[in-house]
């Protein structure tokens, strides 16, 4: 008799010949190691007996069945342990041997032990049948339980070696065969299949259809010997550059033995592009709903964010709108206001006929030009003209008060009407601007920060700065002489400044009677032709005015001019007619705005013993409205239209308006409405042509002469 050789070796039970003979063992004890496992090689030889072939056969299948019902009662014990891992059953499958064919094999379902967990393989061990016992054998066959093959299922065939499973003959294609050499208890996972986990309890997992691609992205084992990477030894976790992960001994034997891909995709790889990674275990977190709904709400706040752009716009409009609106009924209303004064006529001109007015309103008029902002904040308040560079020139806060603070001025184009540049200056309030006759676009500029400051429009850059100690509120050039420049203090006391010597002033002309600021300044030059010949500087404050007779080199004899005493709020000169302007702001005698035109005059000198006396004379009075609270700035300039005449241009604060009226005549010729109290007031003339610009806190309204 043939005798019988068991094996055990790590969890896994194979049945093959073997020519030596053993002492006999019972089934019941081989059918408990195969519950049992050891984990170390067993070798058992069993004596021949007087049974035959047949009766031995006989026996084996009696013995297999019975440990197939032992296997069967404790794999539903465990499944009572554990519901989500079903049992496997070892099925004995039979087949009919034939006389000149293949010996029968016994083969089984991939199950799991009850204690270790690892597959049971069960090898050919029943040695081939004689010819004379065929007929014996089929009889025998309706008493053996007869279970059919699964599609697929692994055979091992006699002489096959430990680990290799050959794929029934007939079966479907795409079948599962290990690999020789492949680790003891891995099976191929296919739909319907169950595959027990290594190491885990009784009992195998269903592995449903792709089941092996989704392990693979957990990151737990090799893709290529399906055996779990390792943080450091040979099969260490590395990747290569297309990101695919294996154990570097795997993929590095793979790229060495001709594979110059990577295993998965096919990219083209190299031993050169393995990396390692730091990690014992990867698992990628499905973000991608996660990465549309912030996409998705980015694009809603996109939106979001321009439909807040486009209300903020509309309300913008909204307000431009309704400003607009309420400055035209203004106007409509200022225009109904002069149609009913024009019509009544003024107690100054009430004398005048109809003929003359038409006279002098035929001659042209004022005609709106544009308007501009100067500054959003307000604070504007002197206003001045270059004729060199044919430019406005506006004081006005900075525009960038945290990055610049201070105070300077605008440039605006006379040809264009636009504002081109901001030119920095004081750190206080401006209030007096200034240029000189020698047409070198040198600006003279006085504010509250106790200093003047000479400043070069040609590199818009402060050329020369004197402290004057004191709050400046007014200043001007010497006509007669430009080296010479005035400021005029806030203690009511004048400074001479040579912008020869950079140190310090050169004279200081002290107040004659109060000590109220110097409100304004003004210098007539020298005309040896007219009857006031002599040139000199108009001081006015709010007690008068005084008259500084410019003699050679820094003498000065003062004048006091015959004025009304505390009312006076600025002084403005005509050098031409030598005329000048006052305005006296609204007081218990006289309650409306007056601005009096007076003529300078100079006692004849007889002798040398008496000395000659400059004073003025009013010639004509326009009144305005009962309010001034402000020290507007007023003027006396000739008439566009020639002939010799005259214009007197003032700002009403009571219906914020800049009236203009003929100084010859005394009439009302315009009255042009605005939509703040005008502070200053600036004629000049461009491309032969001339204007008109009146200053608000924030805007600039330009009138051309028709």
């Amino acid at each position: 008799m043939e005798d019988m050789e068991v094996e055990a070796a790590a969890g896994v039970i194979v049945v093959s010949e073997s020519d030596s003979t053993t002492e006999e063992e019972g089934v019941p004890a081989q059918a408990d190691r195969l519950r049992h496992p050891v984990h170390r090689p067993i070798r058992r030889r069993r004596r021949r007996s007087g049974l035959s072939t047949r009766e031995e056969l006989q026996a084996l299948i009696r013995d297999t069945e019975e440990l197939s019902e032992r296997l069967r009662r404790h794999t539903a014990d465990a499944h009572t342990h554990s519901s989500s891992r079903p049992a496997a059953v070892i099925t004995h499958t039979s087949h009919q041997p034939s006389a000149t064919g293949p010996r029968p094999a016994l083969s089984s379902h991939t199950g799991s032990s009850a204690q270790s967990g690892h597959p049971l393989t069960l090898g050919p061990g029943v040695p081939p049948e004689p010819e004379g016992t065929s007929a014996g054998a089929e009889e025998l066959r309706p008493e053996v339980e007869s279970v059919p093959e699964p599609a697929g299922e692994a055979v091992l065939e006699p002489g096959s070696p430990a680990g290799e499973a050959v794929p029934e003959p007939g079966g479907p294609a795409g079948e599962a065969v290990l690999e020789p050499g492949s680790p003891a208890g891995a099976v191929p996972c296919h739909a319907g299949e169950t595959v027990p986990e290594p190491g885990g309890p009784a009992g195998a997992v269903p592995c449903p259809a792709g089941q092996a691609e989704d392990r693979d992205g957990e990151g737990e084992i090799c893709s290529i010997c399906f055996e779990p990477w390792t943080s450091a030894g040979d099969h260490r976790l590395a990747a290569l550059r297309c990101g695919h992960l294996f154990g570097y001994i795997c993929i590095s034997r793979w790229l060495s033995s001709g594979g110059n891909k990577c295993p998965q995709c096919n990219k083209p790889a190299k031993r050169g592009h393995i990396i390692f990674l730091y990690a014992r275990r990867l698992k990628a977190l499905d973000n991608a709903e996660e990465v549309r709904l912030k996409s998705f709400l980015e694009l809603e706040q996109g939106l979001r964010r321009m439909e807040q752009l486009e209300v903020a716009q509309c309300r913008q409009q909204l307000q431009l709108v309704a400003n607009e609106n309420t400055r035209l009924r203004r106007e409509v209303e200022e225009l109904r206001r002069w149609k009913a004064q024009v019509s009544l006529g003024s107690s100054q001109g009430s004398s005048l006929s109809s003929s003359q007015r038409q006279d002098s309103s035929s001659a042209g008029h004022y005609v709106f030009s544009k308007a501009l902002l100067v500054s959003q904040t307000g604070s504007s308040r002197v206003l001045s003209y270059c004729e060199p560079l044919g430019c406005l020139l506006a004081s006005q806060p900075s525009t960038h008060a945290t990055l610049l603070p201070g105070f300077g001025v605008k440039m605006i184009s006379t040809a264009t009407l636009k504002s081109s540049q901001y030119i920095p200056i004081h750190s206080k309030q401006i209030r007096g601007l200034a240029f000189s006759q020698q047409q070198d676009s040198l600006l003279l500029s006085a504010a509250f920060d106790s200093t003047i400051k000479l400043t070069s429009l040609l590199t818009n850059t402060v050329v020369q700065a004197y402290n004057t100690g004191r709050p400046v509120w007014s200043c001007c050039w010497c006509q007669d002489n430009n080296n010479y420049i005035y400021a005029g203090l806030s203690n009511g006391s004048v400074l001479v400044y040579d912008t020869r010597d950079t140190s310090t002033h050169v004279q200081e002309l002290a107040p004659l009677r109060s000590s109220c600021p110097v409100v304004s300044l003004s210098y007539i030059p020298r005309s040896a032709s007219s009857s006031f010949p002599c040139g000199g500087l108009i001081a006015g404050s709010l007690e008068g005015g005084c008259f500084w007779e410019h003699a050679e080199g820094t003498s000065y004899t003062p004048h006091i001019l015959p004025l009304e005493s505390g009312n006076c709020t600025d002084i403005q000169v005509e050098p031409e007619s030598r005329h000048c302007l006052v305005t006296y702001r609204p007081g218990r005698t006289h309650p409306s705005l007056r601005c009096v035109l007076m003529e300078l005059s100079r006692t004849p000198q007889t002798d040398s013993a008496h000395t000659p006396v400059c004073s003025c004379s009013p010639v004509q009075t326009f009144s305005a409205g009962s309010s001034c609270k402000l020290l507007t700035k007023n003027r006396v300039f000739r008439s566009p239209a020639g002939q010799g005449a005259t214009l007197v241009c003032a700002g009403d604060e009571a219906s914020n308006s800049t009236m203009v009226w003929d100084a010859g005549s005394g009439a009302l010729l315009q009255k042009m409405p605005a939509d703040l109290p005008v502070l200053d007031i600036c004629p000049f003339q461009h491309n032969q042509g001339s204007f008109l610009a009146s200053l608000t806190e924030k805007m600039l309204k330009v009138y051309k002469w028709e």
